[in-house]
């Protein structure tokens, strides 16, 4: 039964994948996209890689179609047909899959115990991992313990991206039309969002604090958060949506995500312990570990969050004016 549903995934993968290289429609390449996002999740919750379906069904099915509809009020909805080389394409396409395919012949089986990646470090993890860390969700301990570093490092490069793209579209906005792009019609997506916002902004949180005991974390929960303000200003307008979470106050919080982060790693040190070893923050290791993961995921959910919202705010000032929003 459950090989059945990983080709049926797989299956509907590949169909809604050729359907979006076959649109001119982009509207319709959009909506496709969180589709395809959306059956990438379902793929993930069959595999048992629950967290990695949370963050896909964010981002690929809530958040990314949202950025997209939103661009898609600047550059049109129509695709330019002059000047492609479909054959060139295509056999470009061709030659890439053919080598992605051979070299999955040298993979182990799906699922093997003699594979590489089930010899080394994740066989520590499993086997220790309750008495070190003690909780029960290891993708926490190995994203927010066993690999601290790294994950500081991811935070890092999502703030330091959301700069990047502030910077960029801020000066692209100063010479770009805007255009008008309201939604007074919809009332029903209005007042359906009335009721949905709210929860899911409560499963954010939810998502956010549970992350010790159950799939979610920071990335999960900051992606979640900022899908349902992004969502809010679409429907309820962008300057609603700023008198709420000031674009200011958005870059304070994004950097101090950061910092959070990385000033657990601090004390840590001042406590006599290496940089982000949490068992040195309380007298008793495991509850000093529990405290630090709490804290740092809290960081990584406020930078991440801010900076997605960011990100749309600097989208929304090129191609939304407000003069007519609705109001809340």
């Amino acid at each position: 039964m459950e090989l059945l549903l990983d080709i049926a995934l797989l299956f509907l993968l590949a169909i809604t994948a050729l359907a979006i290289a076959r649109m001119r429609d982009l509207f319709a390449v959009v909506m496709l996209a969180g589709i395809y996002g959306l059956l990438s999740a379902s793929f993930f919750v069959a595999v048992d890689a629950v967290d990695v379906a949370f963050t896909e069904a964010a981002v690929g099915a809530g958040v990314f179609p949202l950025l997209m509809l939103t661009a898609l009020a600047l550059v049109g909805r129509h695709e330019q047909t002059a000047g492609r080389r479909p054959l060139l394409s295509f056999l470009l396409v061709s030659v890439t899959g053919a080598m992605l395919v051979l070299g999955t012949l040298d993979m182990p089986a799906f699922g093997s115990a003699d594979a590489p990646a089930h010899q080394h470090v994740a066989v520590r993890y499993i086997e220790t991992s309750p008495a070190e860390i003690g909780i029960p969700n290891m993708v926490t301990s190995v994203l927010a313990d066993y690999r601290a570093y790294d994950t500081l490092g991811e935070v890092v490069v999502i703030f330091t991206a959301a700069m990047g793209v502030l910077g960029l579209l801020s000066a692209a906005s100063s010479n770009t039309e805007t255009v008008q792009a309201t939604m007074h019609e919809h009332r029903v997506l209005r007042v359906v969002s009335k009721m949905l916002i709210p929860l899911i902004l409560l499963f954010a949180l939810y998502v956010q604090f549970h992350g010790e005991y159950g799939p979610g974390g920071g990335f999960q929960a900051g992606v979640i958060f900022a899908a349902g303000i992004i969502l809010y200003a679409m429907l309820f307008g962008l300057s609603n949506t700023r008198k709420i979470i000031r674009p200011e106050l958005l870059q304070v919080l994004a950097a101090c995500g950061v910092l959070l982060y990385g000033s657990v790693g601090v004390v840590s040190l001042l406590s006599g312990g290496n940089f982000l070893d949490y068992s040195h923050l309380l007298a008793d290791p495991l509850a000093g570990r529990h405290v630090g993961i709490i804290v740092i995921e809290l960081g990584v959910g406020i930078t991440v969050a801010a900076a997605m919202i960011l990100i749309f705010y600097a989208f929304a000032n090129i191609t939304v004016t407000d003069e007519d929003s609705p109001p809340c």
